[in-house]
């Protein structure tokens, strides 16, 4: 039995679930989130609490189990608190900052990189050098932190670049005479 899977998920107040079929919708202060499930994996409602349970006893059945249930978890959880991405950038001349609904990044290219910030999502710069991601699905925040991250990954000699903010980055020493 999976050890994730069989713990319910609790919905808190403020928050209205619907289980319909293969579909859970969730809605609560920061939106609507929605999750359709595979067919081996069913969900039900009762009690205030969203019960994830395995159709048959299939291999594929058996292997989506949790994953399915911190999804749906997720999916409570964001659209009740959100969640939060944050990263440092590092490095003489590196900074940021939010134009409108861009995020433009100054990362020591010969240009600036203008990155769009999608609907459902705020992105705040208390400082040049930090960016802050928030929304409600997990999936998006993190893929965007990412893509911020992928433009200039931290390098281990200087240390120069975007990183997460509980990112370690292991240092290299440079060349010896």
């Amino acid at each position: 039995m999976s050890r994730i899977g069989k713990h319910p998920v609790p919905v808190p107040a403020g928050v209205t679930v619907q289980v319909t079929g293969q579909t859970v919708t969730a809605k609560g202060k920061l939106g609507q989130l929605s999750l359709n499930l595979i067919d081996e994996i069913e969900a039900k409602l009762e009690d205030g609490k969203i019960t994830v349970l395995p159709r048959t006893e299939t291999v594929r059945a058996r292997q989506n189990w949790a994953t399915a249930r911190t999804n749906v978890a997720n999916l409570v959880t964001g659209v009740d608190k959100g969640f939060t991405r944050n990263l440092e950038i590092t490095g003489v001349g590196y900074k940021a900052a939010v134009a409108g609904s861009e995020l433009v990044l100054n990362l020591g290219f010969s240009h600036d990189i203008r990155y769009p910030i999608p609907a459902g999502i705020t992105m705040k710069c208390d400082k040049p050098t930090s960016i802050s991601i928030s929304g409600a699905d997990k999936q998006q925040v993190g893929q965007i932190a990412a893509e911020i991250r992928g433009y200039r990954p931290p390098e281990p000699y200087k240390g120069k670049g975007v990183k997460y903010d509980n990112e370690t980055i292991i240092r290299k020493e440079g060349k010896k005479k």
